[in-house]
């Protein structure tokens, strides 16, 4: 299996999540190319079963399961590899603004 061993950065928080989707509920757009925006982080979850995630600019495929999620860096074309069975979510971290 290569799973990635990446944390999320310091001072980011939790800005919001996508719903639980699993391999017949999964939204379209997860399958195909697509990047986060600038500055915003994503986690990918799983809960039960497994997936594959695979990093455009290079082709690496990275395996996420229960106890290996996968840190989606900002600004990198990736997508979501359907392998079987799978529940998971996808929660988003921003930076933390400074207070005024």
């Amino acid at each position: 299996m290569n799973y990635q061993n990446k944390t999320l950065p310091e001072n980011v928080v939790k800005i919001s999540s996508t719903a639980m989707m699993t391999e017949e509920t999964i939204l379209p757009g997860i399958l195909k190319n697509h990047e986060t925006r600038k500055g915003r982080y994503g986690l990918l979850v799983v809960e039960e079963g497994a997936l594959q995630f695979v990093w455009e600019d290079d082709g690496q495929i990275l395996d996420a399961d229960p106890g290996h999620p996968i840190l989606i860096f900002p600004q990198k074309l990736h997508h979501v590899k359907l392998t079987g069975k799978v529940q998971f979510f996808i929660a988003f971290y921003e930076r933390r603004r400074p207070s005024v």
